[in-house]
C-alpha cells in the first residue's frame, strides 16, 4: 500500500477500465480499499489523476473525493495532476 504516513494512505495505482463503464468494478475496490483502512486505523485517502482524465474525475468526486485544480508539475515537468482527498471517518 502506498503509504503517506500517520493516519493518512495514498490510493494504491490501481485502474479499471470497463467499456462503457457503470459496472461497479471501480467503486467495489474502492469500499474493499477503504474498509481496510479504516480497519488499520486510517482516516485519510489521496489518489491522482490527469486533468485530462474527465471520467476519473467524475468517478472519484462522486465516490465522495474532493479534487483540488491541477497541480503543475506533481509527477514531473510537464505531468500536471488532480489530487483527491477523501475522509474515512
Amino acid at each position: 500500500m502506498a503509504g503517506t504516513g500517520g493516519d493518512r494512505l495514498g490510493s494504491p495505482g490501481t485502474g479499471v477500465l470497463v467499456t462503457g463503464g457503470g459496472s461497479g468494478i471501480g467503486r467495489e475496490l474502492y469500499e474493499r480499499f477503504f474498509a481496510l483502512m479504516r480497519a488499520d486505523g486510517r482516516s485519510l485517502v489521496h489518489a491522482v489523476t490527469s486533468p485530462v482524465n474527465k471520467g476519473s474525475i467524475a468517478f472519484h468526486q462522486a465516490m465522495g473525493f474532493s479534487a483540488s485544480e491541477p497541480v503543475v508539475d506533481y509527477d514531473g515537468p510537464g505531468q500536471d495532476r488532480v489530487v483527491f482527498t477523501r475522509s474515512l471517518g
